[in-house]
């Protein structure tokens, strides 16, 4: 087993300024990998405050099996709680709306929160909630789904919409693997444009006045 040691291991990155509409980046399961700041900040650029929390403790992987390796020692309570407590943080901050954009295991995470009806818009990456992680979600929702052997969404988007949730969803099944390890390269291809692109308009719309 191969794990990478990441920069500022054990914290979490901040792009923009406290105070503008916070946005929340969720890794995937490889762990938080560089190219998660050609993600960052172009959205403070566009007037976020963006951070992106170590939830592995410091450790990242570059091929699957070590990332299945971090992900069977995610504690998702604990990371949970981090989660929530930089939302609550950057709200006490003046952070006027909050939100969350998650890749897998991260938007597993960030749609699981979204339940507590704490966000005001949640972006998932190949994520879905099965059949037993009951719970509305009351803030709008856009959803992506790419590549292979990625979650079969159906079923939860039919309960989303039975739930009146504001949903979007974008399938890409030209994109050449899954959007859920797109954390472990930059933001390059054109499938990977357009979705930043709709995930940034999302935000927006629903996170500024």
């Amino acid at each position: 087993m191969t794990l990478v040691s990441i920069p500022f291991r054990g914290t979490t990155l901040e792009y923009g300024t406290p105070g503008q509409p916070l946005v929340i980046l969720l890794h995937d399961w490889y762990g938080r990998l560089s190219s998660l700041e050609d993600y960052g900040i172009p959205l403070a650029q566009r007037g976020f405050h963006v951070l992106v929390p170590d939830l592995y403790a410091g450790w990242a992987a570059t091929d699957a099996a070590d990332a299945a390796v971090l992900l069977a020692r995610l504690n998702p309570s604990v990371a949970l709680s981090m989660i929530e407590r930089l939302v609550r943080s950057g709200r006490a901050n003046g952070a006027p709306r909050a939100g969350l954009v998650g890749f897998s295991v991260g938007g597993w995470l960030a749609l699981i929160l979204a339940q507590s009806g704490i966000l005001d818009a949640v972006a998932a990456y190949d994520a879905v909630l099965n059949d037993e992680e009951l719970g509305v979600l009351p803030c709008p929702v856009q959803l992506h789904f790419a590549g292979v052997n990625g979650p079969d969404p159906e079923s939860f988007v039919a309960r989303l919409l039975a739930d009146g949730t504001t949903l979007e969803r974008f399938d890409d099944f030209t994109a050449a693997r899954s959007f859920a390890s797109r954390s472990t390269s930059a933001l390059t291809t054109e499938s990977d444009a357009l979705a930043f692109a709709r995930t940034a308009d999302f935000l927006e719309r629903y996170l500024i006045d």
